[in-house]
């Protein structure tokens, strides 16, 4: 909340390089960490200089219009899962590097007295390389009205320049509103700049109702992220679907796939045509079927254990290619099922989290909050990250 704040003030530019700076930092003490404390010294770092996803979405909404912001918001999550896909790649690929490769680490003492060195410097030379294309190549989306004063985006949307909704630029907008007055052209927009509205002012009715219900989809999604895997791991008999670590990755790697076809292709269209404010309905309603029904899956998976750990069935249980046609039929039913409901899961959770990014961007007053904005929506995301897991 603090960074989005600022960088409606300073400018995007310096607070991305604070938060760039500031993962470097924490990333190469955590890498040096020998004890608990100090681990978490670094992470907290971490957490109070990073305001990168704050000022990320401020910047997309900043240089994109009408016509493409909705491809544009896409991009977000998407960037967000495959860095999560290659993160958790390099960190266990590349941990204890003396134990996992010692031929080409194993007499490195470095190594060995930092075990988790190598990763964390991976990650330090991708921020390195990030930090140094902010500096040579990102140019600053908001420009300053005088020195001391708010500050006002470049660009403004292609609405604003029909649209009469908006006949005021101190005036509190809704989802609907175009960012910038009818008629106003970019430089009387900036003379006209009012001061930085406060967290009071910036809560319409309107913004609070947006953000209240993204607190809660965002809860959801939290406790949903963090109970499937214990779900799936739990045995039948307690009402879980009794999998080994293989097939709980195997079962995220396919939904997984799913998002980058939704979220390039089927998203931007969807929101052309139906709005925002529909896909995100949408995603709402749609997280509640898997929510529902993946549960009583487990019922299916407790009728296909005790069919294939029957005495009976012992050989046919150490030979699956040779299970009979109804067995088969069921173990293909119930990863069917599963599939399609995790599936399912993830396009609503596109449609939820995407839709929540243009909406924050839509009912935001001027650009000159769009910092405020999306740091209350990161804010209120954040503490559900917290509260989720103690719920589980």
């Amino acid at each position: 909340m603090y960074w989005g704040r600022l960088s409606d003030r300073i400018g995007r530019r310096p607070i991305l390089f604070i938060g760039l700076t500031g993962n470097l930092v924490s990333f190469l003490i955590f890498g040096l960490s020998k004890s608990f404390w100090v681990a978490l010294a670094a992470r907290s770092l971490n957490g109070l200089l990073s305001g990168n996803v704050v000022i990320i979405k401020s910047i997309f909404a900043e240089i994109s219009d009408d016509t493409n912001r909705a491809r544009m918001m896409a991009f977000l999550p998407l960037m967000w899962n495959v860095g999560s896909i290659a993160g958790a790649a390099v960190g266990g690929i590349f941990a204890d590097p003396a134990h996992q490769y010692p031929g080409l680490f194993g007499d490195i003492q470095f190594f060995q007295d930092y075990p988790y060195f190598l990763p964390c410097a991976i990650s330090c030379s991708v921020t390195f390389f990030s930090l140094i294309m902010a500096v040579f190549k990102l140019k600053e989306t908001l420009v300053r009205k005088n020195k001391g004063k708010p500050l006002q985006a470049q660009t403004q949307t292609p609405s604003a320049a029909s649209s009469p909704e908006c006949s005021s630029s101190t005036a509190i907008a809704n989802e609907n509103t175009p960012l910038l007055a009818a008629g106003v052209d970019q430089e009387a927009q900036v003379s006209q700049q009012p001061k930085q509205r406060s967290l009071r002012e910036l809560m319409t009715p309107t913004v609070a109702r947006v953000m209240g219900t993204n607190i809660l989809i965002c809860l959801a999604m939290s406790v949903g992220d963090q109970i499937y895997p214990i779900f799936a791991a739990t045995s039948t008999e307690d009402g879980g679907l009794g999998f080994e670590a293989r097939s709980i990755g195997i079962s995220l790697s396919i939904a997984t796939i799913a998002v980058f076809y939704v979220q390039l292709f089927v998203y931007p269209r969807l929101e052309r045509k139906y709005g925002a404010l529909f896909c995100y309905r949408g995603g709402q309603m749609l997280m509640i079927i898997p929510y529902i029904v993946l549960p009583f899956l487990s019922i299916l998976s407790a009728h296909l254990e005790k069919s294939v750990t029957d005495p009976k069935f012992a050989m046919i249980a150490l030979l699956p290619d040779k299970w009979d046609r109804y067995t088969i039929a069921e173990y293909a039913a119930l990863w069917i099922m599963l599939v399609s409901l995790l599936l399912l899961l993830t396009v609503a959770k596109i449609l939820a989290a995407t839709s929540i990014n243009i909406l924050t961007v839509n009912i935001a007053p001027s650009k000159s909050d769009l910092g405020s904005m999306n740091g209350a929506q990161q804010m209120g995301m954040t503490v559900t990250k917290i509260i989720g897991p103690l719920i589980t």
